[in-house]
């Protein structure tokens, strides 16, 4: 009978560094050396196209008296993603105004939060006790949320899959994968290893595919379960093939489908930090293509099901473009 597979060496950390006797090991490799030249020109970038951003009325996806649902671009901070928004809303106010009424100003704040170069659906509330159901809501997994991703690998032989890991923090405050055996275990700095849960599905491979709506997953799909290293991706890029997924996050963790993806050996195109090609078929990309595809939840003030969509972004569009073409 097989063995429970073992966990990697420390040596993948640092090999000049002993491990700490009672912290587990990721799972995950570290940082490529690469991806720190690369990181620090595009938070540069970020920071200075950010300062410059402005909201339009294009980008809001849905607007009642307590929320906003904007369409996040990539390679903005969400931070400057708010602080735009009462500008756009004073424009709108002053466009409609019949009178002198005073508005008093929104207290806007953000309900979920997307990586600097990730795309996609945001909500922004407008009072700070819709800001408290939401953040609740949020916290209790009573969201449910799906990602698209274009990812470059080797085409994987299933068509679903459900990971389980543990996530947590390495001793050098990279975010790692861990096994899942390893969840609530101590980590470096004090904090533990959580549990990570995600449903992947393929959509198309090599453009060979179609969009089609989200499902629910059922409980006899196959499940992974983290417990070694995962699957690596050294072959040449001529023979990756280009894997547009979709993501069911079941947990909220940091970075998560980013990991998760790396571990499975698909990790997203741009997505350096995590092992992600950086140029790609003669072209350089300066993001990871990774979009925050829906949210669907209760309205926090009405209970009423809401579900919001983000429109596609260009390599989605043109991932199924290629779809069409072939046909």
């Amino acid at each position: 009978m097989a063995g429970k597979p073992q966990f990697v060496s420390a040596e993948i950390d640092d090999p000049n560094s002993s491990k700490p006797p009672n912290f587990p090991t990721p799972v995950s490799p570290p940082l490529p050396q690469i991806s720190k030249d690369i990181e620090l020109r595009r938070a540069m970038t970020a920071s200075a196209k950010s300062s410059l951003f402005a909201i339009s009325s294009s980008e809001i996806v849905f607007e009642d008296e307590f929320l906003i649902v904007v369409n996040k671009p990539s390679g903005i901070y969400c931070e400057s993603l708010l602080s735009s928004i009462p500008h756009l809303l004073n424009t709108r106010s002053n466009s409609t105004e019949t009178g002198n009424d005073f508005m008093q100003p929104p207290e806007l704040h953000l309900a979920n939060r997307l990586d600097r170069d990730t795309s996609g659906v945001m909500i922004i509330t407008k009072s700070h006790k819709v800001a408290g159901k939401l953040v609740k809501a949020f916290t209790d997994h009573k969201v449910k949320k799906t990602y698209l991703a274009l990812c470059i690998g080797t085409a994987p032989k299933w068509q679903k899959t459900f990971i389980k890991s543990g996530h947590g923090r390495s001793k050098f405050g990279v975010w790692r994968v861990y096994s899942a055996s390893d969840v609530s275990r101590s980590l470096p700095g004090g904090s533990i290893v959580r549990d990570m849960v995600t449903s992947f599905e393929v959509l198309s491979i090599n453009g060979q595919g179609h969009l089609k709506e989200p499902i629910k997953y059922a409980d006899d799909i196959e499940t992974l379960v983290v417990e070694g290293r995962g699957t690596t991706n050294e072959e040449d890029n001529e023979k990756k093939d280009e894997i547009l997924i979709r993501a069911f996050p079941k947990s909220g963790r940091t970075h998560q489908i980013r990991l998760h993806c790396q571990y499975l050996g698909i990790p997203i195109r741009g997505d350096v930090k995590y092992e992600g090609v950086h140029e790609w078929r003669g072209t350089t990309y300066d993001t990871h293509a990774l979009h925050a595809e829906s949210l669907s939840l209760d309205h926090p003030v009405t209970g009423a099901p809401i579900e919001f969509f983000a429109p596609l972004p260009v390599w989605a569009s043109e991932a199924f473009q290629t779809t069409l073409e072939c046909k």
